[in-house]
């Protein structure tokens, strides 16, 4: 092998085939070294890479090291048993036979090995993966070679050390990068190294000493190489950024100053520290008496966790648990520092898990993982039951309790802990089954259930709805007495009414003791006894007073001791009754609560104490939990959001008292006095006392607006408050361009003020100046310093040019709004950028010509526009800097130097109007732009027109112009006499001024090619010239809207920024599933219709088409034209934030019906664009960090080369270099892309894309899950790992590898995906960012202040977690697109804003928020991840943090981009994902224990922000259909007529029409408010009205009702019947026309059924009130209701692009017919046909329990009322009341089902053999329905209306039955009834959409409607003149 290497015979070995080659074709391809079998990746790739790398420089050497990947992968897998490992090693020997020959003869050494080495030693001086795995293959070559080549293997043994690195280089030659020259690094390196004095473990004897603590730890406790060498990076970034950033200085940067250390130990142990004292154990982090090495052990402690954590897989979610595995390891640890003794062994204690290779992965991770999967499993992907599986939450408060440590280390696994209920299956063999008896027990659920129970919500929230209860008891009591004055309360029985609420509040505390009782039984396991003995005693305590009270109370009402014949003088004399005794010892319990409210830090200090009074209290408060103690706030946030809700609360009663509860009492009594005998139908309970039955119909609607109309007064109060707040603070103060440019000189002081870093003691000088305070936040206009200049101009045209780098701007535009610095200006004024200057040059002169006054009035009228001064300025020196370099000769310049002196005298002594005439200052300024022109343009051949020019300037000054010029003129004709042009036929004529050529030229042009010459040039060119106003540049609008915001930023309260080695560190992370990249070649190109994608994105975005061909000329190439589409794909829902005047809105138009396949690639390309989008993140620090060491010199000199190449001479880093090193330091920004990998083994272009994306960016990470199949015992194995990579030579590179216990997607995918890469994510701080997100270099300048947030305390704690403004940019893409942004802008502004102050309830609701990392990071993570109770994760962070004593804020001076769903089909599966989320939120523990451990009023606020909102608007549901029934039950049992006939109750009329308001209009009308107030607060109240009322105008109330209903139906039914899921919108462009199908499938259950529901109650109640009933009262009862009906069912087609278009009707009319009669069955998706579709839709109901199941029989039980009030109004009924009736209407459901059964036997007996037979069956059974009609209606007055009404009864019936056969499915699915059932649902929905079609297509006769349509969906289209209806129409659909 030393001397050739040749294939050796193998398993897979063939000859080699000699083939006659000449070696001049001789021309290698590279072998694919990426499609490789997973087994084999990690130790075959980088050879094959490598081999690729060299081919060109040694083939011999590639083919080497191709054999040496061969023999690797033979070792590896020598039966070849691996997926594709038997493909690839054939391929790769094959390739070996082709080479084999012919490198032989390209070789030039004598024997292989020498060849190999000789290559080595050219490569070897540069440390790499090329010498690497050339030193290894050498090794490997050599092995048998001879000992002549062991030298050079010995010589270079450091370089086959190298490994690929993130961000540190840690390994040899990492000297040579400047990250590792940094003094922080270089500290904290060194005490990771630190290793002396460490007891060597013995398996590391033979390796030698471990390099650094943390291998040190892996010897010790067998933690994997990955795992370590991350962590390490890790630990040394943490420790060098708090090093770094520590005030005061330590003496020595190069040594770990202790702080660090400290600081660092603080913030990852808090909450250890806090567990052990929780649980009374004493904290393991156990320190030496030596204090040299404290700081070694700290390190050892830190590494310890953060190697557990890194490690820890799925267990991170699990904090408690992670605490509890460092306990023990904690312990090991100190074992072995000490050098402590085994007592059972006699030796040196060792970790229970000693250091074999992973040990802590396969021993302690793999057991728990396996608990986890296992219980995931068992939650059947989350469709079980929550109470029969624990869920991550249950498994990690286990660990809350000292029964945590009965698990002992080593782990006992036959622990109760580990036993998971066995789930079989079908699948399941014999040997799988359990043949044993286990002794273990389920632990089952931990401390809370998870159950399916609207009770949820009065348990979490009972204080609340217990005062609700409470206060209407009071009001009732009030108006029932009709108390006119509050003093007639004091009257003694009025009192002793009031005082009943107690009996009230009692029987309520009962219920809720009940209540928790009953919910926590299946957790009753795991409570210990003190939570069982309170329960118990709880429960007593609420009997004996549920008895006690009401006992009492009777007592006194029987046995009043109260005279109630006191005299009128007496009237008020206060009494005490025994029932006010027992009331008063009731209070007692009540006192202390009350008095603590206002003391919350006593509060918070009884809760987190371990005094056993302490323990006590709390334990008696509340269950005493690890979560949930000391989450009070201060004083003064206390009382701000206690005054918000007590005017609220106030408000809310005043009016529920005036107009919803007293005009109800006096018809409530008239009600009661009637007798009603007579009813229209046989009254079940006929002896029922005071029409009990009227008067709930009557009251429930009100009770239900009563109890939901806090919600409405919460949007209003929020939208009064909220706006306030943002006035306060600045908000939309600077709107326009025409404010920028009147505020544009006070944006230098601000800028500096924040951006500039201070010195400490500066700071602390403002801080403490209440003067300084005033001027800093309350009066903001700053004087101008010319200090403040340099630094904002260089940020600013970096903005500058960010917008025309993103081409956002022209070159024009960009030259106008560049803000120049140049050292070689003489003047001292500030050159503004042009756009401020355009148009004041002009002015100025036009003014001046036409001044008539004096010199000093002319000054102040010019001195009153500063930019006009400016330009005054600028334009006068920059001539007078030209005419320096223009004039050569000596007579020109004194002829110009005394012109602008004379100019400059009379300035000085104010005579400039009494020395020149300013009527010829407007020539002059023409001549002067002529000039300028000329200089501009600088053609040679111009040269005499510039002569021309300036003599006629010079005539024009001195002739025209200066009074008194004698002293010029005297000198040009001196000079003439003098001067001779050499010329013998010229000698009598001179050269004229300026026109001399001998012995010199008298002006020096063409110009020099100065760069800052001609830079002035154009300036003064473009200043005197351009006309444009400030408020017309830029033209683009979204670079109008970022520069407006960037400006009021800087008048907004942020803190001020530190220099960037000083600020925290962050990093950004994404979770990537499988959204689009960017476009590939062929989709950019392919050509539907006539137009490939690219020429329609040209003629939608022609001016960033137009800057972007001005930017990279005409010869672009493809792969920037796919980058540029692929920017445009991920605005393509943000065009009119981006948009010109004069361009389109409409892509959406263009891809709405025009080629499917450009649909299915267009999914919004976010990933391109948003990772540019972060890397501005490090742009904008190695421009801080240049600021910061930068003077103003060095500012002017980099103005325009700050991105300059890289300084090479030796042994000097560049500057780039070491603000790169910085910037790496602080930021690092990961994307999680989950199936790279499988994405990258398939070949999938994706894969590719984001390996492009990565070498684009070079800071870019990116981590993926690794699933591969290992063989272990001939049995193949999968083996997933966690893998970070980076680009390198156009290739992923691995840098680490993390193996994981298992399947990492557990729970729901997102959280898993983040959890997984959050191990590479590094600082202090993270900002979780998703997918259709976007970031600004403008905002990314301002990360350092936000950053700062984390260290001001602006109360107990600093914030955990800081939320960011979001800009929504997907608003005009159609109207419902804007009606969404507005409704998201308002909730991310005016809803954020307020909810984190004063409410303090905001929590985590989107992905710009940054978190604290190491807060998070030692808590469970960034979201929480058990299935299905986590729909919606990112708000569980919230909730997390705040439990766990986090505080979460929100600011608004900093903004990312965001997009939103602009389909209604998106739309309402993103509303249908949220509102499931919401239920499954009212059923999670987290918003019990912030429900019930808020003070009341923080309570309150969490409820009306999150589960209330949705339950509220199930309510305003809810209400309308108790209110229509009502109204049903009064018409049918004829009560109401008896009513207004007998006792002539009016009221009871004008009370149904009050009652009509409360239905859904108040809560969807004023879900518009906080929309005007936020617009009016940002753009103006003139632009706000205007926007809300076009907004009307497209249908924003439907669209809003149509929303309200989805909100209701999947928020109720999720929490009955479960069945939430993640529903993926994709954010596409999807404004394309949908299928009435599809729309049919989407919201028939949720809007069509309910919708026809109403349509038959208004019509039922419509016929059998019109006896006694006014047509206008009807109206005015109803009109809301049938708003409402015709809203649910015609809001989608109203909504759907071309819906109205006949081909379309025509399309959707074949495509429903088809879908309806396609055949079900296994494997059939719903979106295929009916019958899947049906039994999808029903699917919930399965996994239903008992309760909910009987829950669902009882609501559809209504559908019965129609039939059994409405057979008694039949003619044919003949007046008969008898229940005989109603039972006989059933005997014709009996007959409908068995003609359906008949004809279903029928057509399955006879339509295939006997087709004819069959028809006439079918005829013959009509033509006997039509008979028995006939006869009915001939022999017992069967009428037509009896016909109607009917219908009007058994199809409800009908349907109720259907609906009740589902619950009841599993038990007649196999029955004979099962088929009659299916068939009669597929005529209902058959039926439904006919009734729903034949509107649409009516009027889709009429092509106005279409055209109305169009224009209501994209009227902003039609603004811009955009010709949509021909893009809509005849494009042929590709779905």
């Amino acid at each position: 092998m030393a001397d050739e290497i040749v294939p050796a015979e193998g398993p897979s070995y063939r000859p080699p085939r000699i083939r006659s080659r000449s070696l001049a074709d001789y021309a290698p391809e590279p072998f694919d070294s990426e499609k490789i079998p997973p087994t084999l990746v990690s130790e075959v790739r980088r050879f094959l890479r490598v081999a690729n790398q060299i081919e060109a420089e040694s083939p011999r050497v590639a083919y080497i090291c191709r054999f040496h990947a061969f023999e690797k992968a033979h070792n590896l897998d020598p039966k070849s048993s691996g997926r594709g490992v038997r493909q690839f090693k054939t391929a790769l020997l094959q390739r070996l036979e082709q080479d084999e020959k012919i490198t032989k003869f390209l070789r030039k050494e004598k024997s292989d090995a020498r060849e190999l080495r000789s290559f080595y030693k050219t490569k070897n001086m540069k440390a790499g993966e090329v010498s690497s795995v050339l030193h290894e293959v050498l090794k490997a070559v050599v092995s048998g070679a001879g000992p002549e080549f062991v030298a050079a293997i010995d010589i270079d043994e450091k370089i086959g050390s190298y490994a690929p690195y993130n961000i540190l280089p840690i390994d040899p030659g990492s000297g040579q990068q400047s990250i590792m020259h940094l003094p922080e690094i270089e500290a904290a390196v060194s005490a990771v190294l630190n290793v002396r004095g460490l007891p060597i473990a013995k398996d590391s004897q033979e390796m030698g000493v471990s390099r650094d603590i943390l291998e040190w730890l892996q010897c010790w406790f067998g933690f994997q190489k990955g795992n370590v060498a991350n962590q390490r990076e890790h630990l040394i970034l943490l420790l060098a950024n708090i090093h770094g950033r520590l005030s005061p200085k330590p003496t020595s940067m190069l040594k770990l100053d202790d702080r660090a250390v400290h600081e660092l130990m603080l913030k990852i142990f808090e909450n250890y520290r806090k567990w052990c004292k929780f649980l009374g154990r004493r904290s393991n982090i156990l320190l030496p008496s030596v204090k040299q090495e404290i700081q070694q052990y700290k390190l050892l402690y830190i590494a310890l966790y953060l190697l557990i954590w890194g490690e820890a897989a799925n267990l991170r979610l699990m904090p408690e648990c992670l605490c509890y595995i460092f306990h023990m390891m904690a312990y090991d640890l100190y074992g072995v520092l000490s050098g402590a003794i085994d007592l059972n062994t006699g030796e040196k204690a060792i970790p229970a898990y000693g250091g074999e290779h992973e040990s802590f992965l396969s021993n302690v991770v793999t057991p728990i993982y396996k608990v986890i999967y296992e219980e995931a499993k068992n939650s059947k992907n989350g469709n079980a039951d929550h109470s029969t599986w624990r869920n991550y939450d249950d498994l990690n408060e286990f660990f809350w309790s000292v029964d945590c440590f009965k698990i002992g280390w080593p782990m006992r696994l036959d622990n109760d802990f580990f036993y998971t209920p066995p789930h079989f299956s079908s699948q399941n063999t014999a040997e799988e089954m359990p043949t044993t008896f286990s002794t273990q027990k389920w632990v089952g659920k931990t401390n809370f259930v998870e159950i399916r129970s609207f009770w949820h919500l009065f348990r979490s929230f009972d204080r609340m709805w217990t005062f609700l209860v409470l206060a209407l008891q009071v009001m009732i009591i009030m108006a029932w007495h009709d108390l006119e004055t509050p003093l007639e309360l004091l009257d003694p029985s009025i009192f002793e009414d009031i005082l009943s609420i107690f009996v009230t509040n009692a029987v309520l505390r009962l219920m809720q003791v009940t209540l928790d009782i009953a919910f926590t039984w299946k957790a009753r396991h795991t409570l210990g006894f003190y939570q069982k003995l309170r329960f118990a005693l709880k429960f007593c305590i609420c009997g004996i007073w549920t008895i006690t009270l009401p006992t009492a109370y009777s007592t006194s009402q029987r046995n009043s001791v109260c005279s109630t014949k006191l005299s009128q003088s007496n009237l008020y004399l206060f009494c005490l009754s025994p029932y006010m005794i027992v009331v008063a010892i009731y209070l007692i319990s009540n006192v202390l609560g009350m008095t603590l409210f206002f003391f919350p830090a006593v509060i918070t200090y009884i809760e987190i104490s371990n005094w056993r009074i302490c323990k006590f209290l709390s334990w008696w408060a509340q269950p005493r939990l690890y979560v949930g103690r000391g989450m009070q706030e201060g004083q003064v946030s206390l009382l701000k959001y206690t005054i918000f809700w007590s005017i609220l609360l106030f408000s809310k009663f005043l009016f529920s008292y005036h107009f919803e509860i007293k005009p109800l009492v006096q018809p409530t009594k008239q009600i009661m006095k009637v007798s009603v005998n007579n009813y229209d139908w046989h009254e079940l309970f006929p002896k029922a006392k005071s029409n009990a039955g009227a008067i709930l119909a009557v009251w429930t609607p009100v009770l239900l607006v009563y109890f939901m109309d806090t919600q409405i007064w919460y949007s209003i109060f929020c939208t009064i408050f909220g706006g306030v707040y943002g006035i306060v603070h600045h908000l939309g103060e600077i709107r326009t361009m025409g404010m920028v440019r009147s505020r544009f000189h006070l944006l230098p002081s601000r800028f500096n003020a924040f951006f500039v870093p201070h010195s400490s003691q500066s700071q602390k000088e403002d801080k403490g100046s209440f003067r300084k305070f005033l001027q800093n936040k309350i009066f903001k206009d700053l004087k101008l310093v010319k200090a403040d200049i340099p630094r904002f101009s260089f940020v600013w045209n970096q903005i500058v040019t960010s917008f025309r780098s993103e081409d956002l701007i022209s070159n024009r535009d960009m030259d106008l709004m560049i803000m120049p610095l140049s050292s070689n200006l003489t003047s001292q004024s500030i050159r503004w950028p042009l756009f401020l200057l355009t148009s004041k040059f002009s002015t100025a002169v036009n003014m001046t010509k036409e001044f008539v006054g004096e010199y000093e009035q002319l000054h102040w009228k010019i001195n009153k526009d500063r930019y006009m001064v400016s330009a005054i300025k600028e334009c006068y020196n920059s001539l007078k800097t030209i005419f320096k370099f223009l004039l050569v000769g000596d007579l020109e310049k004194r002829v110009l130097e005394t012109i602008f002196d004379e100019i400059e005298s009379s300035l000085k002594t104010s005579r400039l109007l009494v020395d020149f005439q300013m009527n010829e200052l407007p020539v002059l300024h023409d001549k002067f732009i002529h000039l300028v022109e000329l200089l501009f343009n600088n053609k040679p051949d111009d040269r005499e027109k510039v002569v021309i020019i300036l003599q006629d300037i010079v005539d024009i000054l001195t002739k025209d112009m200066m009074v008194n010029c004698s002293r010029i003129l005297d000198m040009i004709n001196c000079s003439e006499n003098d001067v001779s042009d050499g010329n013998i036929f010229l000698q009598d004529h001179p050269p004229e001024l300026f026109a001399s050529n001998f012995p010199m030229c008298a002006i020096c042009f063409p110009l020099p090619d100065n760069g800052a010459l001609k830079e002035q040039v154009k300036r003064i060119y473009l200043l005197l010239t351009v006309k444009e106003k400030a408020m017309d540049i830029p033209t683009n609008l979204e670079a109008r809207r970022r520069i407006s915001f960037f400006a009021t930023s800087l008048f907004m309260d942020m803190p001020c920024a530190p220099k960037v080695r000083n600020m925290l560190s962050f990093s950004a992370m994404t979770p990537y599933y499988l959204e689009e990249i960017k476009f590939s070649h062929e989709e950019l190109h392919s050509s539907q219709d006539g137009a490939s994608i690219l020429s329609y994105m040209q003629r939608i975005y022609p001016d960033e088409w137009e800057n972007f061909l001005e930017r990279l000329g005409p010869n672009v190439s493809d792969e920037e034209i796919r980058y540029w589409a692929s920017f445009r794909g991920q605005t393509l829902s943000r065009t009119g934030s981006v948009r010109t005047e004069s361009n389109s809105l409409n892509l959406m138009c263009i891809i709405s019906v025009c080629f499917a396949k450009t649909l299915a690639n267009m999914l919004f390309y976010f990933y391109t664009k948003l990772v540019r989008g972060m890397m501005y993140y490090r742009k904008a620090l190695k421009l801080q960090a240049f600021l910061d060491r930068a003077d103003d010199q060095d500012i002017y000199k980099r103005h325009t080369t700050f991105d300059g190449e890289q300084n090479k001479r030796t042994n000097q880093q560049s500057l780039s270099t070491q603000l790169g090193a910085l910037a790496d330091l602080k930021f690092t920004y990961v994307v999680s892309c989950q199936n790279f990998g499988t994405q990258k083994s398939r070949g999938d272009p994706h894969a590719q894309d984001i390996i492009d994306l990565m070498m684009r960016y070079s800071s870019l990470r990116v981590a993926y899950i690794e699933e591969k199949e290992d063989i272990l015992a001939d049995k193949a194995q999968k083996i997933y790992s966690s893998v970070l990579v980076k680009a390198d030579n156009n290739l992923d590179q691995e840098i680490y590898r993390i193996k994981l216990p298992g399947p990492p997607i557990i729970g729901e995918g997102k959280p898993e995906n983040q959890n997984h890469a959050i191990i590479f994510t590094r600082g202090e701080a993270l900002q979780t960012i998703d997918m259709n997100q976007d970031n600004y270099l403008e905002e990314a300048y301002k990360i350092r202040n936000v950053l700062q947030e984390f260290l001001r305390r602006r109360g107990k704690h600093p914030p955990t977690i800081v939320g960011l403004r979001e800009h929504i940019f997907t608003g005009s893409v159609s109207s419902l697109a804007g009606f969404m942004s507005y409704q998201e802008t308002s909730f991310v502004t005016i809803g954020q804003r307020f909810l984190a102050n004063p409410l303090r309830v905001r929590f985590h609701y989107g992905h710009p928020d940054l978190f604290d990392r190491l807060f998070h990071l030692t808590r469970g993570g960034v979201s929480k991840a058990s299935k299905t109770i986590n729909l919606s994760e990112d708000v569980f962070a919230g909730f997390n943090s705040t439990l766990r004593r986090g505080y979460i804020t929100y600011k608004e001076y900093m903004q990312v981009g965001k997009g939103r769903d602009v389909g209604l089909n998106q739309i309402s599966k993103f509303e249908a994902k949220v509102a499931n989320g919401n239920s499954e939120q009212s059923l999670s523990r987290d918003i019990y224990r912030l429900g019930r451990r808020f003070d009341f009023f923080r309570m309150l606020s969490c409820y009306f922000t999150t589960v209330g909102f949705y339950f509220n608007s199930l309510i305003s549901i809810f209400g309308l259909y108790v209110f229509l029934y009502g109204q049903l039950y009064l018409v049918l049992s004829g009560l109401e007529k008896a009513l207004i006939t007998e006792a002539r109750v009016r009221n009871v009329k004008s009370l149904e029409t009050a009652l009509a308001s409360q239905s859904f209009l108040q809560l969807g009308l004023l879900t518009g408010l906080p929309m005007v107030v936020e617009l009016g607060l940002e753009k103006g109240i003139r632009v706000a009205l205007s926007d809300f009322i076009l907004m009307q105008l497209q249908l924003a109330s439907i669209f809003f009702t149509f929303s309200l209903g989805t909100k209701a139906h999947f928020f109720g039914r999720t929490i009955l019947h479960g069945g939430a899921k993640y529903r993926p919108t994709g954010r596409k462009f999807v404004v394309f026309h949908a299928s009435f199908s599809e729309n049919y499938q989407l919201y028939s259950r949720s809007h069509f059924v309910k919708g026809f529901e109403l349509i038959c109650l208004l019509t039922v109640y419509n016929l059998f009130r019109k006896s006694y009933q006014s047509t206008m009262a009807y109206f005015m009862i109803t009109y809301s209701s049938w708003f409402m009906a015709g809203t649910w069912l015609f809001t989608p087609f109203l909504f759907n692009p071309s819906g109205f278009a006949w081909r379309k009707i025509v399309e959707d009319w074949m495509d429903w017919n088809k879908w309806m009669k396609n055949q079900g069955g296994i494997g059939i998706k719903p979106n295929k046909c009916w019958e899947s579709w049906w039994n999808a839709e029903y699917s919930h109901l399965k996994h239903s329990g008992w309760t909910s199941s009987i829950m669902e029989i009882l609501i559809s039980l209504r559908f019965f009322i129609y039939q059994y009030g409405l057979v008694y109004h039949l003619d044919i009924s003949q007046d008969n009341k008898t229940i005989l009736v109603y039972v006989l209407s059933w005997f014709v459901i009996v007959v409908v089902f068995s003609l359906v059964k008949l004809v279903d036997v029928g057509r399955s007996q006879l339509s295939a053999k006997h087709h004819l037979f069959f028809r006439l069956f079918k005829m013959l059974l009509f033509l006997s329905v039509i008979s028995c009609i006939i006869i009915l209606s001939t022999i017992n007055q069967l009428s037509f209306m009896d016909l109607f009404v009917c219908c009007l009864a058994f199809i409800p019936t009908g349907w109720g039955l259907l609906l009740i056969s589902h619950v009841f499915r599993s038990k007649l699915e196999y029955s004979g009834l099962w088929n009659i059932i299916q068939v009669v649902a597929y005529a209902y929905d058959y039926a439904m959409g006919c009734l729903l079609f034949a509107p649409i297509a009516a009027l889709a006769w009429m092509p106005v409607i279409s055209a109305i349509q169009t224009r209501v969906l994209f009227n902003q289209a039609f603004n811009r003149q955009l010709h949509i209806m021909p893009i809509l129409a005849g494009k042929s659909k590709h779905r």
